[in-house]
């Protein structure tokens, strides 16, 4: 049983408006022979076909693009346009001539949600029976004592970051098959340092590692109902003939036998997230292209939820629609619509949404840039929602601007981050006196603020002794900590101070450069030289 809690701080998101959306761009690199499915939310986008301007799209429009007989495929948008680009398997699309398509209104958030069950681990549940490792198990293998690991065991996660972030992709879509050398310009590293963080963190070279999960996949569908030509191609094989080798070599059967010994087993089988995510694809591209597409209301959005899981980095993720929850140590934070939440790195939780809600990842921050404990909020307005989505397609699809910073996350949420760093400042572990310094956190520099008047006499001896300072000097350490974020982020000292609760600007710049020994503008244009 989970005990209920509020993340601490929710804070409110900055009050301005959202950044411009800008122009960004997609193509078919590192999706060979894929369909291409792109749609448009708002704006609007330009799909070209081996170079000719095939497809303007217009808010509501969306294009199916086989993968035989066009190379090329790449998608340009406007500024402001929020579009999701789906690459497709080989099967999902079995006509030979690009196809148009309208979608109502009411059936946006459905082909939203599909995009998040493509690139996030939410999962409507499902898995692979031990009946179905029992038929993989090799006659002639010697069981240990203790009995033998299941042949369907996923290969072990890499440690490094930019290892696992492949690792992660690669699980998503086993049939990506980039070298080793393009995957090392995407993961920010060299091909050398790659292929030892494989082999480092998980006793598997890349290649053997990749071709594990792909077997691992290539079960799943098989189990789900695809013949072996449809799973060769959809897990990455360039033939059936090499799929049907390195299936038998690892599991000592062929895919044909597997599947019709599996056909004989009187046990039903669960489909595995990835299995019933192609059955979804698969239903997906027969409503946008069937006669009667769209002609009745979509039922629900159904519950999902991940397994649970632990991120090398914090990753963000917002609730667009509905509401959710995380669990973690114990504690359901509750997730209400609009509210985005930072999930800490190297805390298994679990990520839950309830019927009809969505949630979208909007990018991660590494644990030097934010130090995290516990999910810290953030409450947004409706009028951030485009360019939040946009966020989240930069953030996981190649739909990218040219400039596109993956650490720009965090400049959106300077002020949220800077105030989640002034807890750095030395916390009183008394009950009260961690409530009434969180309260003062969440409320700093908004009109009608706490003030020390009122907080109790037993909340200041708290204070004293467990922090050295007073409330007052607790208060004022906590501002100047906010405040230096801020600053080192190219903030104006005048916006600056008003964000931490100062009327006036000299009265700020006074009081910052008691606590720093130099004043507000010097220690900006300070940070700004640093390399």
């Amino acid at each position: 049983m989970f005990r209920t809690v509020a993340p601490s701080p929710l804070l409110p998101a900055d009050p301005s408006d959202p950044p411009p959306i800008p122009a960004a761009r997609a193509d078919s690199t590192g999706h060979p022979r894929r369909p291409l499915l792109i749609w448009v939310r708002t704006g609007t986008a330009h799909v070209r076909i081996d170079g000719d301007a095939a497809f303007h799209l217009e808010a509501g429009q969306g294009v199916l693009i086989p993968a035989d007989g066009w190379h090329h495929r790449a998608v340009l948008t406007e500024p402001g346009t929020v579009a999701f680009p789906l690459w497709l398997h080989p099967g999902d699309a079995p006509f030979a001539e690009p196809t148009r398509f309208d979608v109502p209104a009411d059936w946006q958030d459905r082909l939203i949600q599909h995009y998040n069950l493509q690139v996030t681990p939410l999962s409507g549940g499902g898995y692979l029976q031990s009946a179905v490792a029992d038929l993989l198990r090799r006659p002639s293998a010697a069981r240990p004592a203790g009995g033998e690991p299941s042949p369907l065991a996923p290969p072990e996660m890499p440690r490094a970051t930019g290892a696992r972030s492949v690792a992660e992709q690669l699980i998503r879509n086993p049939a990506l098959d980039l070298t080793v050398e393009q995957w090392a310009t995407r993961a920010l590293a060299s091909p050398r340092t790659l292929r030892r963080d494989f082999l480092a963190g998980t006793g598997l070279t890349f290649e053997q590692w990749r071709l594990r999960n792909r077997l691992i996949a290539a079960v799943e569908f098989l189990a789900a109902g695809y013949d072996v030509g449809q799973v060769a191609a959809r897990v990455g094989f360039a033939s059936r003939n090499g799929f049907t080798r390195a299936f038998g070599e690892r599991f000592g059967t062929t895919p044909h036998d597997f599947k019709r010994r599996l056909a004989a087993s009187p046990a039903a089988v669960d489909l595995t997230q990835r299995a019933a995510l192609a059955r979804q694809t698969g239903d997906l591209v027969r409503t946008v292209l069937g006669a009667d597409a769209f002609t009745t209301a979509p039922d629900p959005l159904p519950a999902a939820r991940t397994p649970p899981h632990a991120n090398d980095s914090h990753v963000l993720t917002w609730m667009y629609r509905g509401s959710g929850y995380v669990d973690l140590g114990g504690s359901r934070f509750e997730r209400p619509r609009g509210v985005a939440t930072w999930i800490p790195a190297e805390a298994e939780h679990i990520t839950g949404l309830r019927e009809d809600s969505i949630s979208l990842p909007l990018g991660e921050a590494g644990t030097a840039d934010l130090h995290l404990t516990e999910p810290l909020q953030v409450q947004f307005s409706p009028a951030w929602s485009d360019y939040l989505m946009f966020c989240s397609v930069s953030a996981r699809s190649g739909l990218q601007p040219d400039d596109y910073d993956p650490r720009h996350i965090l400049g959106l949420f300077a002020e949220q981050v800077a105030a989640q760093r002034a807890m750095s400042v030395p916390m009183p572990t008394d009950g009260r006196a961690r409530a009434a310094a969180m309260e003062y956190l969440r409320r700093i520099g908004t009109p009608g603020g706490p003030a020390e008047a009122g907080v109790p006499a037993d909340v200041h001896r708290a204070f004293r002794e467990q922090t050295g300072m007073t409330f007052a000097r607790w208060r004022y350490a906590a501002r100047m900590r906010i405040a230096r974020d801020l600053l080192a982020g190219g903030a104006r000292p005048s916006a600056v101070a008003r964000r931490v609760g100062y009327t006036h600007l000299p009265t700020f710049s006074a009081a910052f450069t008691r606590f720093h020994g130099l004043s507000a503008r010097e220690y900006r244009e300070r940070e700004a030289e640093q390399p």
